[in-house]
């Protein structure tokens, strides 16, 4: 029986219908409404769709009790909320991120509430401050007690109906659209519901963003809402984006306890309860994290569950307790009413008894891999929120950072597409910029009667506590849910098991692979932090043979290649990673910590261009993915290349190569790395051609050598190819070469023959000769190829009528471009020359700004 493949599409029916925005934003939470809020005020007359899963008020911003953290006290610092993040994110955090964040946050703060959100005040107007977990200070505001969520999801709810920005409710995303070049064209999506527009339909729009919220639901016990199924992080996965981190899934330490066979939405005891003196304690009353932390009961998140879990492990509790019955009535009733109301719901009275108490999923510290201006690797979709991963909570979340960065990231995205847009539509292609092309990937769905079994192995295997044997059973698991034996139909139930299973596949090979414990992931088998073998980042992507992961050293950028140029170079026959990791090098010669000093301090940072690549010279092109890869990584995406020469093509003076747009300062930061590439390669291409014209006609082929710059082998070597040549050798390992030395060293050609032959049976053997002499009794043992070594063109003539045809010739050593056709004309096979790649001179390329 044959295990179906994750899906890499949704199976579903055909839009029936289509709407076009000019942005769509995926969700309604603080980062999605924010954010549409924000575009809508740039630009008036941009059309701003909204498509939320549920109705417009739900989602789980409203069920956020604690607060939003922000540096509003005098004595409070950015530098001390950095400090505090950093700590809670065991060394993963993104510094530039959080310090993003944490400088940006106060403003962005201030925003929401000049947009209508109403935080709790004290006796003289001035905002209340209070301390979570983590926190070196006081710096949560909050809304009625513990009502934060609820209060900004009203705030912006009414401001956005106030808008002109329209909204589509009940509508489940399916799968991503995209253009011929790669990029976001939009989503499709199903409406649950009958009217106007209902069923199967598509939205068309040049920039998509994700804001679905988190992925709880992967889990039995959650405090997400039943709509985090994680869709937003399992379309990204099949639209090709990177995700990152997965495995650290933060589980909240206070969760109501409603017995061992609950399961679904949980009731969440605020961190703000410890905030305001609450204690942990065990069924004896014994205060267990007074020596388990300095911070004691406020310490971060991941701290405080493991505490939690190890001692209902030393107890053989199933649980814990929260005690706060030192408050009183009045406190309870109106710092913390909800709660309050809820623990009387569920029959626990918190004046006068403990609360119960035990971990459960709350918060995905990973998610869709996303920059300072939240773009993804896809070109056009962007994330925002608990969807994301920014860097900003590293390996645990530092309580109330989460709604912080909705607001502050949900404000730079804006600001981005604004900007692109101003820049001019993406490079032209077939068909037209934006428009959807058919997605002919393997399509699939998952019977909707797997979830509550992915739910549970999820619980079971890979929650708090994780280890190599419970993750591997979770992992076999989940490919067997794969198979069912009937035929499932396309429906919202079989859409979202189907994402729930995508999601949980990833979260659990990045857990298997991370072999420590750090943050919110525990290993019992790998108890320590290891810094020396873990301290990256695990990224994954969906391919059609299943999760791809990469380990990638903390504080190294991604690298931000588009897909066509991908495509592009795999076509060429090289490899996008060995592309990636010299762009990187590139990038750590030229940029050091203050940027591009130059640029920065000349050109206006909401600026933007087009700039043309043009050739300054006669000469055949070759680097054109490369150089569009420069640009794109050195910008992180903003800059956006349309091609229109090809590589191999000759070219003449003042023929445009290339268009680049985006903004000025990334395009000029790019120039210098792009066309050093860009001019080298097209320099060997031009040589080579050169050398293949001054032989055409006679049978002979020219080829290159090793003599190659570090690290540019490949690349150098297909330039060879885009300018008519073939490639010789591409290391010393794929053929065999006998030269003067390896004769001396085994005593004789024959004797070297024979060695290189026993040693490596079936390996090609070349043999470098260097006289007429030495030819007889290389053929005698079998060579195939000789390679004649600073012959003359006369002995060249007589080493081609000795050989008569039985082995390949290559003559190499001395040659001239001016006595190429001599050389030819003897008969031999191949021309090597290593001055197409050692000393080629670069053609003259450059890049010209347009102006505004």
């Amino acid at each position: 029986m044959a295990i179906p493949a994750i899906p890499q599409r949704l199976t579903a029916p055909a839009p029936g219908w289509t709407v076009e925005a000019d942005v769509v934003v995926v969700g309604s939470g603080i980062a999605g409404l924010t954010l549409a809020l924000r575009y809508a005020g740039l630009d008036p007359e941009a059309k701003v769709l909204v498509v939320t899963k549920d109705v417009l008020s739900s989602g789980s911003t409203r069920w956020a009790q604690g607060g939003i953290a922000a540096v509003l006290d005098p004595q409070d610092t950015p530098a001390e909320h950095l400090s505090d993040t950093l700590v809670a994110g065991v060394g993963l955090c993104d510094e530039e991120a959080v310090r993003v964040l944490v400088t940006e946050g106060p403003g962005a703060l201030r925003g929401l509430i000049a947009a209508g959100a109403r935080f709790d005040t004290d006796d003289s107007g001035e905002l209340q401050l209070t301390r979570e977990g983590g926190h070196r200070r006081n710096r949560i505001v909050h809304a009625g007690g513990d009502a934060t969520g609820a209060e900004v999801q009203r705030a912006l709810v009414q401001a956005l109906r106030e808008s002109s920005i329209e909204v589509i409710e009940h509508a489940l995303v399916l799968d991503l659209l995209k253009d011929a070049g790669g990029r976001a064209a939009g989503v499709t999506l199903h409406v649950m519901g009958e009217g106007e527009r209902d069923g199967v339909g598509a939205v068309r729009a040049g920039a998509v963003v994700l804001a679905t919220g988190g992925m709880g639901q992967v889990y039995a016990a959650t405090t997400n809402p039943v709509v985090s199924t994680g869709d937003g992080v399992a379309l990204a996965l099949r639209a090709g984006a990177v995700v990152r981190d997965l495995e650290f899934v933060q589980f909240h330490p206070t969760v109501l306890w409603l017995g061992e066979d609950s399961t679904g939405q949980q009731p969440l005891i605020s961190e703000a309860v410890r905030g305001e003196g609450a204690v942990l304690v065990d069924a004896e009353g014994v205060r267990f994290m007074k020596d388990v932390h300095e911070l004691a009961d406020l310490a971060p998140r991941d701290v405080v569950a493991k505490a939690i879990m190890r001692r209902m492990r030393e107890t053989g509790a199933d649980h814990m307790y929260l005690d706060a019955r030192h408050f009183g009535e009045e406190k309870w009733r109106t710092r913390f009413p909800t709660i309050h109301a809820v623990c009387r719901e569920h029959g626990i009275d918190p004046v006068t008894q403990p609360i119960p108490v035990a971990p459960a999923a709350h918060y995905a510290s990973g998610g869709v891999r996303a920059d300072l201006h939240g773009r993804t690797s896809v070109p056009g979709l962007y994330a925002c929120g608990e969807v994301a991963c920014t860097g900003v909570h590293g390996a645990n979340r530092l309580a109330s950072n989460s709604l912080l960065e909705g607001l502050v990231f949900a404000e730079r995205i804006a600001a981005d597409i604004h900007a692109v847009r101003r820049a001019g539509p993406p490079a032209a292609v077939r068909p037209a910029p934006g428009e959807p092309v058919a997605d002919d990937r393997p399509a699939g769905l998952v019977d909707p009667r797997a979830r509550p079994r992915i739910q549970g192995h999820m619980s079971r295997g890979a929650s708090v506590l994780r280890g190599q044997d419970s993750l591997n059973e979770v992992a076999r698991a989940l490919v067997s849910t794969r198979w069912t034996p009937v035929a499932v139909e396309p429906c919202t139930e079989s859409w979202e098991a189907t994402n729930l299973l995508t999601v949980a596949s990833a979260l659990v090979e990045a857990a298997r692979n991370r072999e420590e414990t750090r943050g919110s992931h525990w290993r019992e088998d790998f108890p320590e932090r290891n810094d020396a073998w873990w301290l990256g980042h695990l990224d994954v992507t969906l391919t059609a043979e299943g999760m791809t992961m990469t380990y990638v050293p903390h504080g190294q950028r991604a690298t931000v290649l588009p897909p066509q140029v991908e495509t592009d170079l795999i076509e060429a026959g090289l490899d996008p990673a060995m592309v990636t990791a010299l762009l990187r090098v590139a990038e750590d010669e030229d940029l050091q910590a203050p940027g591009d000093v130059t640029s920065l301090a000349t050109i206006p940072a909401g600026q933007t261009d087009t700039a043309d690549v043009v050739a300054r010279a006669d000469g055949v092109v070759s680097g054109l993915a490369v150089a569009e890869g420069a640009f794109s990584h050195l910008s992180q995406g903003r800059l956006t290349v349309e091609r229109l020469v090809k590589d191999g093509e000759r070219v003449t003076r003042g023929d445009v190569l290339m268009t680049v747009t985006g903004p000025t300062r990334d395009l000029l930061t790019a120039e210098r790395t792009a066309l050093n590439l860009l001019t080298h390669l097209s320099g060997i291409a031009t040589l080579t051609d050169r050398w293949v014209r001054a032989v055409e006609g006679t049978g002979a082929r020219i080829r290159d050598s090793r003599k190659t710059l570090p690290g540019l082998r490949a690349l150098e070597k297909y330039a060879v190819r885009c300018g008519g040549g073939a490639n010789h050798r591409m290391s010393l390992s794929d053929a065999a070469l006998i030269k003067d030395n390896h004769v001396v060293a085994a005593g004789g050609v024959a004797e070297a023959f024979r060695a290189v032959r026993d040693a490596y049976p079936g390996l090609p053997i070349e043999v470098e000769v260097d006289r007429i002499d030495q030819i007889e009794p290389v053929l005698a043992e079998g060579a195939e190829e000789i390679l004649l070594d600073n012959f003359t063109v006369d002995d060249l003539v007589l080493a081609v009528r000795l050989v008569d045809g039985r082995a390949r010739l290559e003559s190499s050593g001395g040659l001239t471009l001016d006595a190429a056709r001599d050389v030819a004309e003897t008969g031999v096979d191949y021309l090597a020359v290593g001055a197409l790649t050692h000393s080629a001179p670069a053609l003259d390329i450059a890049l010209d700004l347009r102006g505004n």
